[in-house]
């Protein structure tokens, strides 16, 4: 949101890397949902089913964009593997916290 021309730079192929106007809105608007995201993140109350729904549409819409753009249609460049792996760690938690609250709310039926 605050540096959007060097993620502009870092992110994309340097044959692609110029940071226009456009560019730089999109990199800011994307920032901005990000901020927007943690926002709600860390002021709402998750039940089980919101970590269940955050996790996977999270991360599994985010790994499809990953994927297309960096081995379909090659915009981007190896550093987007680092945003693959933190979409994996919202995956990774969302189906945690998911079983954890399943557990909390029947610790009877504990998924093992």
């Amino acid at each position: 949101m605050f540096f959007p021309s060097m993620v502009v730079e870092v992110t994309f192929r340097p044959e692609l890397a110029f940071a226009s106007e456009q560019a730089r809105f999109i990199m800011g608007c994307f920032g901005a949902q990000a901020v927007l995201t943690d926002t709600i993140i860390l002021t709402a109350r998750f039940s089980s089913m919101t970590f269940l729904v955050f996790g996977l549409a999270g991360s599994i819409p985010f790994f499809v964009f990953n994927f297309w753009f960096l081995y379909i249609e090659p915009v981007l460049n190896q550093w987007m593997l680092l945003d693959f792996a933190g979409n994996l760690g919202i995956l990774v938690i969302g189906i945690w916290g998911w079983r954890l609250c399943k557990t909390a709310q029947d610790p009877d039926k504990a998924l093992d």
